[in-house]
């Protein structure tokens, strides 16, 4: 087989068994990589964490690439035909922890610029990199504390591809240019616990709650927008037993979630969510955790760029979508205008024998080297 040189640092970068927090020296191989590019490294750390900033020239516009060195564990390591830490090749494709999340972007990425500035060394603007090793963890030590770290220091980014992987059937199908927010909460609703013959001697906290909930889960929080369907609130648990039958138990608690889009607030459906509970009269206590915040970019510059990319190297007129779970784009649209998720394909993301067509790694790489050429002429 011949390896590229996409495939080669793919492979490298997969031998590093860098589950999460714990970056196991990538980012120490791409310094080493962009150093005699003209990069201007640093390393951040926090709390076990590893991050990088790198960044080549000082003019604008910033285009950054950004993801993270961090996998999430294997699972039963016996479960994986091959061992999940050693690059292995099977019809076709290519196996490893990361090899779809998020290695190979990585790797796309590196070679792209580098081919890219060989090319055009009088380029215009500046290119950056943002890596970390907290993004399949809590994601309290990563890419967010780079970016308070850049906008304290007035650094601005006017463009932002991050390379997770957003292609669903095959290379280039899809891109995403915005997330949803996610905020949760925990509802502990108040009763008072006695004997179940005896209901007028309790108080029933399951009885009470039902009415309000049935009313938070009919609620139409909104109606979305271009590119957005509906902001959904659902329940992921409920538990109100005293571990037998004839009890009437003294609270109720009940673990909810909202996805929500760029048409709703978290201020505005926390105090929606207090107005319904408060109009039932009903005795509780709510914890609030937000845990992203949604960001858009609507169609424009970086999304044109990219998606002319796409065609040109695979012929396919890409689809923007805002769907799937959170990502690291939530915090960097806090200080980059237009941020935009574009990686392979990941049907095989966090599973065992996690995998990328091997066809799909130089043209990955090509695609964002043709961005870069559309946005750095």
């Amino acid at each position: 087989m011949t390896h590229s040189k996409t495939l080669a640092l793919t492979e490298k970068l997969l031998a590093l068994s860098s589950v999460t927090p714990d970056d196991k020296g990538c980012q120490r191989h791409l310094i080493e990589l962009l150093e005699p590019l003209g990069f201007v490294c640093e390393t951040i750390e926090s709390n076990g964490v590893t991050n990088l900033w790198a960044r080549k020239g000082t003019t604008a516009p910033l285009l950054v690439f950004a993801g993270h060195t961090d996998v999430v564990p294997t699972g039963p390591v016996e479960q994986w035909r091959s061992a999940p830490f050693i690059p292995t090749h099977r019809d076709g494709k290519l196996y490893g922890r990361g090899s779809a999340d998020m290695k190979t972007s990585i790797a796309a990425m590196v070679v792209a610029c580098e081919e890219f500035l060989a090319a055009r060394p009088q380029h215009s603007g500046s290119i950056g990199f943002l890596i970390t090793s907290d993004e399949e963890g809590p994601a309290t030590d990563g890419t967010v504390i780079v970016c308070n770290m850049l906008k304290a220091r007035g650094e601005r980014l006017d463009y932002c591809l991050v390379g997770e992987p957003t292609s669903a059937n095959t290379l280039g199908d899809m891109i995403k240019n915005g997330r949803r927010g996610s905020l949760s909460g925990k509802l502990t609703v108040k009763g008072v616990q006695g004997h179940i013959a005896y209901p007028q001697l309790a108080k029933n906290p399951i009885h009470l709650a039902a009415p309000a909930l049935a009313e938070l889960a009919a609620e139409q929080w909104d109606a979305g927008n271009e590119y957005y369907l509906p902001t959904s609130w659902q329940m992921s648990n409920i538990h109100g037993g005293a571990g037998a039958s004839n009890v009437i138990p003294g609270e109720l608690v009940v673990d909810f979630n909202f996805r929500f889009s760029t048409a709703s607030t978290f201020e505005g459906l926390r105090e929606r969510v207090h107005a319904i509970l408060d109009r039932h009269a009903i005795d509780y206590d709510l914890k609030w955790t937000l845990n992203g915040r949604p960001f858009l970019t609507p169609r424009g510059e970086l999304s044109d760029a990219l998606s002319s990319a796409i065609l040109a190297e695979t012929g396919i007129e890409t689809e923007l979508s805002t769907t799937g779970g959170t990502s690291d784009g939530r915090f960097i649209a806090q200080i980059c205008p237009q941020v935009i998720e574009f990686g392979p394909p990941n049907a095989s993301i966090h599973k065992i024998d996690e995998h990328i067509e091997v066809r799909f790694i130089d043209p990955l790489k090509n695609i964002y080297r043709r961005m870069l050429e559309n946005l750095l002429p």
